[in-house]
């Protein structure tokens, strides 16, 4: 008689909930926010009583977790020294009642269900590559649900950026928490995926990428994660030696974070000085394409203004930098006229007081120039 597969069940658990998925994406959409995370909750109550759970005793899981933090920390501040080049935006989810409930009721229990499922089933796969390529394609599937309902396929180019945006970017994550389940365990992976979702919600400026740049970045963190935690396994270890490596790497990068969050806040606002690049030549010869000015607020006191100021202000949601040549009072509000100094006319345009940033003092020369060359590609 002919043995029985042993993965049968698995592969057939892992078939239906794909088939359900195939379902709720082209017919129904009713897996979205928190009835997929109902969803999860029915999936792991139903493996349960098929499959049973596995305990996760793996040795290694806070050595990998440092390792994970090590590796975080400076995605972070290369991340957010790169924003100082490509902007920085307000989040507007940050401390409101909706970012609470987002982060808490959906992100956090969504992961945590997700990825503890994603192990339960990858140690029922386990030695069975054909399950595994299975159940990646669920887990990817998973991820895309709401994403794939709601996209507009248009033609060949819009799947082409439906495959670059959304697609390789979970399948990276996908890869680096298969690889983590089988060696680790869950524990890594809901530690990435907690701190990989979680900053969007709970920091109040984010670095503002073009939606390419975030999907190269999205791909390209995990796999570089899944190729060092596939080092670190492939070496010869000495335990005394790794821990002392890492206490110097994490103390090292703290100074180094502590350093980049004081010169993000200095670009993007929040303090009583903060800098932008000037991106044209409308100033010269007093300020120049490629440099940086430093802004000082005025907090409101309008009237300290005065002709011959060089102000900052924003118009069309682009910040000018030109000289005042004339204040006029009218209604309790002044209003500016400017001109830049290179310029022969005056600008076509009054500004309001309500969207002037500062006055500008300072100038540093040339080091503006990465930010403007980032902008006008």
């Amino acid at each position: 008689m002919r043995k029985k597969n042993p993965y049968f069940r698995i592969n057939v658990f892992l078939v239906i909930v794909l088939l359900i998925l195939s379902i709720n994406s082209f017919i129904i959409n009713i897996l979205s926010n928190y009835y997929m995370i109902a969803f999860l909750l029915i999936l792991l109550i139903l493996f349960k009583i098929f499959f049973g759970f596995e305990k996760d005793n793996h040795r290694y899981i806070k050595d990998i977790i440092i390792n994970l933090v090590i590796y975080l920390l400076t995605f972070f501040i290369l991340y957010y020294l790169l924003g100082i080049v490509i902007t920085f935006v307000r989040n507007n989810n940050y401390l409101t009642w909706y970012g609470f409930k987002i982060v808490v009721l959906k992100v956090i229990l969504n992961i945590v269900l997700l990825e503890f499922l994603r192990y339960q089933v990858l140690n029922k796969c386990e030695g069975s590559k054909i399950s595994i390529i299975l159940s990646i394609i669920v887990f990817l599937c998973l991820d895309l649900t709401n994403v794939y309902y709601h996209y507009k396929f248009t033609d060949k180019f819009s799947v082409f950026v439906f495959f670059a945006l959304y697609v390789l970017p979970y399948l990276g994550k996908g890869f680096l928490a298969t690889y983590l389940d089988l060696k680790v365990g869950y524990k890594p992976v809901i530690f990435y995926s907690l701190v990989t979702e979680l900053y969007l919600y709970l920091l109040p400026i984010l670095p503002n990428p073009s939606k390419y740049l975030a999907s190269v970045i999205n791909l390209g963190l995990p796999l570089i994660i899944l190729y060092k935690t596939y080092s670190f396994f492939k070496k010869e270890r000495d335990e005394d030696i790794i821990r002392e490596y890492n206490k110097r790497s994490i103390s090292f990068l703290l100074v180094s974070l502590v350093i980049t969050i004081i010169l993000v806040y200095f670009s993007s606002g929040y303090f009583h000085y903060h800098t932008i690049a000037v991106a044209t030549g409308s100033m010269n010869p007093v300020i120049e394409k490629g440099d940086v000015v430093v802004i000082e607020k005025i907090d409101k006191k309008y009237s300290s203004l005065k002709v011959g100021d060089v102000i900052a202000y924003k118009y069309n949601n682009v910040i000018i930098v030109h000289r005042i040549i004339k204040i006029v009072y009218d209604r309790n509000e002044y209003y500016f006229y400017t001109k830049g100094d290179a310029n022969k006319k005056e600008d076509n345009w009054v500004v309001k007081q309500g969207t002037i940033e500062g006055t500008v003092n300072t100038k540093i020369p040339y080091i503006g120039y990465p930010t403007v060359w980032v902008n006008e590609l």
